[in-house]
């Protein structure tokens, strides 16, 4: 059982896919099959449920994928320790995030880590918020970019990089609620409001609500704030979502910031790890740059 090995299994135990994983790691799918087969023979339990349609980790694959990435990790964090020039970095480093952290929050960070150590691949996952800290404790990523939660988990670090403050948004379009945005007191009750469905700018919202003592008319609760923009450019309601993203998003050209009093709380958003990775030096290196 060798690391080329286990790094083409935990590929796979990513994708879930023979084609894209035989595809990126240069095998032919027989190749492949023979590989995870060998490796389930010596391990001596099957790692993968698979069908024509699908393929999954039978629970000690789930087991056997955070043996190992930890293997695969202190196998490189010991040939760095070798190397004669300890800049020199090799490596692989997992980050997820959402589409917005991807392009408002992480890239000058990844541009200069990728300067100071062009040898370590970097790679990036994609999903909602509220996930991000979870895939740090359950190992499936190295890195998360996360609203700081009002607890922080005891095996976490957290380095902040931005406070995310959040505006209200409104169409650009006419819209048959549009008299009622310029009333001094506007009647949250009767316009449709599309939010967040979770997480920290959730409760921001909530709490806001709550101050002014208003029940809102919720239109629509989403998982993502690019759906919000794209709901408010079409007239459907006001929106509530982080100014980072009408900076970044093309929606944006479809909508109008209200100049809302008082302005909901802030949340802080930084990037998470867990403790016992900072034993890795490739770990260390990019959370050093942070």
């Amino acid at each position: 059982m060798d690391t080329d090995t286990l790094k083409i299994f935990l590929h796979l135990a990513e994708t879930l896919h023979y084609g894209k994983t035989s595809k990126a790691c240069n095998l032919s799918p027989s190749t492949l099959s023979r590989k995870i087969k060998r490796l389930e023979d010596s391990v001596g339990e099957l790692l993968f449920e698979r069908d024509n349609r699908s393929v999954k980790l039978t629970e000690t694959g789930k087991s056997f994928k955070k043996y190992a990435k930890e293997t695969v990790m202190k196998w490189e964090s010991f040939q760095n320790s070798l190397a004669s020039d300890n800049s020199i970095l090799t490596g692989e480093i997992s980050i997820y995030c959402t589409i917005t952290a991807s392009y408002g929050v992480l890239p000058n960070i990844l541009v200069e880590f990728r300067e100071s150590h062009p040898d370590v691949h970097m790679k990036l996952l994609t999903g909602d918020s509220d996930s991000a800290i979870q895939k740090v404790l359950s190992e499936d990523s190295d890195f998360a970019v996360a609203a700081l939660p009002d607890k922080t988990p005891e095996k976490l670090l957290f380095k902040k990089i931005t406070d995310m403050h959040l505006k209200f948004v409104a169409p650009t379009i006419p819209w048959q609620y549009e008299s009622l945005i310029k009333k001094n007191n506007i009647p949250w009750d009767e316009i449709p409001i599309i939010v967040t469905d979770r997480g920290m700018a959730r409760k921001r919202i909530d709490s806001w609500f709550k101050n002014k003592k208003t029940k809102p008319n919720i239109y629509a609760q989403v998982s993502g704030n690019e759906s919000i923009l794209a709901m408010v450019s079409m007239g459907f309601g006001i929106g509530i979502v982080p100014e980072l993203i009408l900076r970044e998003n093309f929606i944006n050209r479809n909508v109008q910031v209200l100049d809302i009093k008082p302005e909901l709380m802030p949340y802080s958003v930084g990037i998470c790890v867990q403790k016992k990775r900072m034993a890795n030096s490739v770990v260390r290196a990019f959370w050093d740059k942070i």
